[in-house]
């Protein structure tokens, strides 16, 4: 059971660090640059992590 449970927390982590590294790699490429300047910067879609009861005011 603690097996599954690690293993569960470790996708969770990677999803995380390959979803930030995505993100970054995207806006800081010549592609991602341009069409910031053509189209401007949209805000952030939210995570799902923002509707955490602990984020409520």
């Amino acid at each position: 059971m603690k097996e599954i449970i690690f293993f569960v927390v470790g996708l969770f982590i990677l999803y995380i660090v390959i979803e930030t590294a995505v993100r970054k790699g995207i806006n800081n490429s010549n592609i991602g640059q341009f069409l910031e300047k053509k189209y401007g910067v949209k805000a952030d879609k939210k995570s799902f992590l923002d509707d955490d009861l602990d984020n409520e005011n």
